[in-house]
C-alpha cells in the first residue's frame, strides 16, 4: 500500500470520528490503568459494568489495596481471569504506592514492570491517559492492518512497528483508536462489512463481501 492511499484512509477515518476514544469508562489514569489491565480477553462493557460497582469507593490505588485481593475478586467475578487479574491488580496498587508515590508511571517500561501489564497494556495507558502517540496493537487493530494492506505483519509487535513506521506524524495520535473501532464494528472478523465501510475503495482485501 502506497503512503498516498494511507493517508486517505486517516483522512477519512478523522473526518467520519474527529475525536475518538476508548470505550472503557475512567476518570484517571490509575483507573484506565486498572480497566486496560481487567480489559485482556474481555469486553469493554463487561470491564465497564464491573468498574462502576467498585471505582467510585476504590478508585485510587490506596483504597483499592485496602480492599484488597478477595474483595476485588467478588467485584470482578463476571470477567475471565478474574483471579489472576484481582492479584495482580493489587499487586500493581501496592507498586505505586511504594515505588511511584500513588501515581501511574509515564515511561513503558516502568508501566511493564508492573505485574500484569504487557506492551498493549503499556501502550494504551501512554496513549489515552498521558497523550503519547503510541500504537496498542489488539486483535482488531492486528486483523484490519494485514487485511486492508494498510500494514501486514505476521504478529503484534511487527504490525505495530510497522504501523509506527507507515502512519502519517498528524494522525499517529488518534490512529489506534480509530483501527479499534474499525475493526470491532466493521471490519469483523468472520463477514467484514465491506458495504458499510468509508475505506473500502482504499482497501486492499481481495474478498470483499458485496452489498
Amino acid at each position: 500500500m502506497n503512503a498516498a492511499k494511507r493517508r486517505e484512509i486517516f483522512a477519512r477515518l478523522q473526518a467520519a470520528n474527529p475525536h475518538p476514544t476508548t470505550e472503557l469508562e475512567y476518570d484517571t489514569p490509575f483507573q484506565l490503568l486498572i480497566a486496560v489491565l481487567l480489559s485482556a480477553q474481555a469486553t469493554d462493557k463487561s470491564v465497564n459494568i464491573a468498574t462502576r460497582k467498585f471505582f467510585p469507593k476504590y478508585g485510587t490505588p490506596q483504597a483499592l489495596l485496602a480492599l484488597g485481593e478477595e474483595g476485588l475478586a467478588d467485584y470482578i467475578k463476571t470477567i475471565g481471569l478474574y483471579r489472576t487479574k484481582a492479584k495482580n491488580a493489587i499487586a500493581t496498587c501496592r507498586i505505586l504506592i511504594e515505588q511511584h508515590g500513588g501515581e501511574v508511571p509515564r515511561t513503558r517500561e516502568a508501566l511493564e514492570a508492573l505485574p500484569g501489564v504487557g506492551r498493549k497494556t503499556a501502550n494504551v495507558v501512554l496513549n489515552t491517559a498521558f497523550g503519547q502517540p503510541t500504537m496498542a496493537v489488539d486483535t482488531h487493530i492486528f486483523r484490519v492492518s494485514n487485511r486492508t494492506g494498510l500494514a501486514p505483519g505476521k504478529n503484534v509487535l511487527e504490525v505495530e512497528l510497522k504501523l509506527e513506521k507507515f502512519v502519517p506524524r498528524e494522525y499517529m495520535q488518534d490512529a489506534h483508536h480509530w483501527l479499534i473501532l474499525q475493526g470491532r464494528y466493521i471490519c469483523v472478523a468472520r463477514k467484514p462489512k465491506c458495504p458499510q465501510c468509508g475505506i473500502s475503495d482504499l482497501c486492499e482485501f481481495k474478498d470483499k463481501t458485496p452489498a
